[in-house]
């Protein structure tokens, strides 16, 4: 079952339960997609690694609001941020552990044959093209410049 298909499924779930919060979350996840999706044009719909792109800056735009709430002192606008970000990441591919992707790290320095700074790039294309969805760049580009830098 692709991605679209599972919002889909779990858009009916919801709907039928008739549980508000995640009807909302939902609805706002395929808007959001068609939006890509039309952004994309022409071609068809966008494939699955876009589509968690999306989730991933969806999550990473709450996160911010969540801070700004928290800051402006309303924690009822923070707590429905947080549950729309735990909805949000049941879509994300699991990320990997920290020792598992300091050793990604490692095998992807070894494979390119990097040698300092200049090659993070290659590094992190090696990363990209080897783990996918899971690997978190947020994650792995602080490691594998402090690697390359050392």
């Amino acid at each position: 079952m692709t991605l679209r298909e599972s919002f889909a499924e779990q858009l009916k779930t919801a709907m039928k339960a008739g549980d508000a919060p995640r009807v909302s979350t939902l609805r706002m996840i395929l808007a959001r997609l068609k939006d890509v999706d039309i952004a994309a044009r022409p071609g068809g719909p966008v494939a699955d690694e876009a589509v968690i792109a999306m989730l991933r800056g969806m999550v990473k735009s709450r996160r911010e609001a969540v801070a700004l709430y928290q800051q402006g002192n309303r924690p009822e606008l923070a707590a429905k941020e947080e549950a729309e970000i735990a909805l949000i990441e049941h879509f994300l591919p699991q990320p990997m552990a920290a020792d598992a992707l300091a050793a990604a790290v490692e095998a992807a320095i070894a494979a390119t044959g990097a040698a300092g700074p200049k090659d993070m790039g290659r590094v992190m294309a090696a990363l990209k093209a080897a783990h996918g969805a899971s690997l978190d760049l947020g994650a792995a580009g602080p490691l594998v410049r402090a690697r390359l830098a050392g």
